[in-house]
């Protein structure tokens, strides 16, 4: 027997162990749009990610099949929660994008939105009404039928805080919902007036006012569905009991090692997922990712130290694989802390950082230096502002006249796990925090567990944080109305930045549905945050993962996390 075949079975057994001890205490965190008035988008029963069946054949030329076909996919950290509403890390929304489905998915390679659990939808009153025509003969991995009904059960539990699924008195927040929609349940912004069952398989959405990235926002993972069933059986401890109707079902968690999956033999799409499980491998070493890939331990890894891509590129049984950039690395200023609630010391921090040094030393050439949190590609990104100069003297004159001429002190918090948009956290702090000392700035270098990393930087514990975000949408809002709107505090907004006039702007975008009116509003917004600099802006990476030449049909997302449905494994 392999080594490989060994090593899985001794995982299968610990994880028996561990699926019979499972708890259920909730854990805390961390493209244009499609506006079409009215209209009924593709009704092939076929989603966009399927292909014909095969038995071995692809675009990539002819191949056997390998007898196991176990994935196993490696990452720097755990994942925070399986309730994929409540959290916004990519580790978990990893996991979760397996398990679930929205109602509306994306291309594989794109934003662009195309069926999903609903096969057809049509858009009334100039954006103010939607309905969905809802695939039949669906079903949860309980068993239970998905239908109408538990898309209304869904929705309404992530709107309404007093709802019996909403969970809040266990610490569950459903931040991306509130941004996203305008707020939640009796706020004067929540665009969703009613949510009606029109049929078994038939739901309509009634906004009282129009929403730019409605559709686009139908189609993110955080707004997939979960069995009413699973709700009534778990209650709060269903972030760690997750069911859904996604091509692989749930098996076990051992917590800060392994998450593992297995085929879901009823799945909708007939001969899909090829994979007959997924084993989510918790490694938090970059090199000794690299070195199991290596040994053929695991078959795919991402968090790959962009120095290594050029000797993988020569390697005959390893592949690289990448991402377009669709992300940001910041640093994040506490401005509910002293000293940073004061823009000239925000402003002249901004000064003392040298992000190309950065790049040359983490990225090795695949980023670019960051001014606006949204990626150059994004609709109404605003080129004419003028970065914040790499200038120590500047920085140090600027420091004197903000009142720290004799130094400053504060604690740098530090990601604990390689992100997209930062491949080594610990060495990038090194590089910071040797910039601020070259102008009289103290940065003492905190880490902690990915989770309590996620749940105290929310909580406002921080000086000074290491964060970033990645896209998941395609639009704009996304980015701006998560990370600086004042209704993602507690949430997204870990910088509890709130300008009543951005507020406003980004209300006004987020509503609008001519995207020429929507552009200048962002380039506005980015003006103003530009000037009150609650973050330093690092980096917009290419996050490129690596894997073995086994693994086929693996086409990573923009958003971070891709469904692996179309992926197998040749021998």
């Amino acid at each position: 027997m392999s080594e490989r075949k060994i090593w899985l079975l001794f995982l299968s057994l610990v994880f028996v162990v561990v699926l019979a001890a499972c708890g259920g205490n909730n854990e805390p965190a961390d493209a244009d749009t499609n506006n079409n008035d009215a209209g009924t988008n593709n009704t092939s029963d076929k989603t966009n990610n399927e292909a014909d069946e095969s038995s071995g054949e692809n675009s990539e030329g002819d191949y056997s099949l390998a007898e196991d076909q176990t994935l196993i996919f490696a990452r720097g950290g755990d994942s925070v929660s399986l309730d994929y509403a409540s959290v916004t890390d990519g580790e978990s929304s990893r996991v979760t994008e397996q398990i679930y489905e929205s109602l509306l998915k994306f291309d594989e390679d794109s934003f662009e939105i195309g069926p999903g659990l609903a096969e057809e939808w049509e858009v009334f009153d100039d954006g103010l009404r939607f309905v969905f025509q809802l695939r039949e003969g669906v079903t949860f991995h309980d068993g239970t039928d998905f239908n109408a009904e538990a898309v209304k059960i869904n929705f309404e539990r992530w709107a309404d805080p007093d709802h019996e699924y909403h969970f809040a008195d266990e610490g569950y927040t459903y931040s991306v919902y509130g941004t996203q929609f305008g707020g939640f349940k009796g706020d004067d912004g929540h665009v969703i007036e009613e949510i009606n069952v029109l049929g078994e398989h038939e739901i309509e959405f009634v906004l009282n006012e129009s929403l730019g990235a409605f559709l686009q926002n139908m189609g993110m993972s955080y707004f997939s569905i979960t069995s009413p069933a699973a709700f009534e059986e778990h209650g709060s401890a269903i972030n760690e009991n997750p069911v859904g109707t996604g091509p692989f079902k749930f098996v076990s968690w051992s917590k800060d090692d392994s998450i593992v999956l297995e085929k879901n033999e009823d799945y909708w799409q007939e001969g899909y997922p090829k994979l007959d499980g997924v084993i989510f491998q918790v490694i938090p070493d970059n090199s000794a990712r690299l070195t199991a890939l290596r040994s053929g331990e695991i078959d795919i890894m991402d968090g790959l130290n962009p120095d290594d891509v050029e000797q993988i590129e020569s390697d005959p049984g390893l592949a690289i694989f990448e991402r377009e950039t669709n992300n940001i690395g910041y640093l994040g200023f506490n401005l509910d802390k002293e000293p940073f609630d004061n823009a000239d010391l925000r402003r002249a921090l901004n000064h003392a950082i040298d992000k190309e040094t950065l790049i040359t030393v983490l990225y090795a050439g695949l980023a670019e230096p960051a001014k606006n949190i949204i990626p150059p590609s994004y609709m109404g990104y605003n080129d004419s502002i003028d970065p914040y100069a790499y200038d120590p003297d500047l920085a140090r004159e600027l420091l004197d006249e903000a009142g720290f001429g004799d130094g400053l002190e504060f604690d740098l918090w530090t990601m604990p796990v390689a992100r997209p948009y930062m491949p080594d956290p610990e060495r990038a702090a090194e590089v910071m925090q040797a910039n601020l000392a070259d102008v009289g700035v103290t940065a003492n270098i905190v880490s902690m567990e990915w989770a309590t990393y996620l749940e105290r930087t929310e909580q406002g514990e921080h000086d000074i944080f290491m964060l970033g975000w990645s896209g998941t949408n395609g639009d704009p809002d996304y980015f701006f109305g998560n990370l600086l709107h004042s209704d993602a505090i507690p949430g997204g907004n870990r910088s509890f930045y709130g300008n009543d006039e951005v507020d406003s702007l980004l209300n006004q975008a987020k509503n609008s549905v001519d995207e020429d009116e929507r552009a200048e509003l962002y380039r506005e917004v980015q003006e103003i945050v530009h000037e009150d600099a609650p973050m330093i802006p690092l980096v917009h990476s290419i996050p490129v993962l690596a894997g073995s030449e086994r693994v086929k049909n693996y086409v990573p997302h923009l958003s971070t996390s891709e469904p692996l449905t179309n992926v197998e494994l040749a021998e």
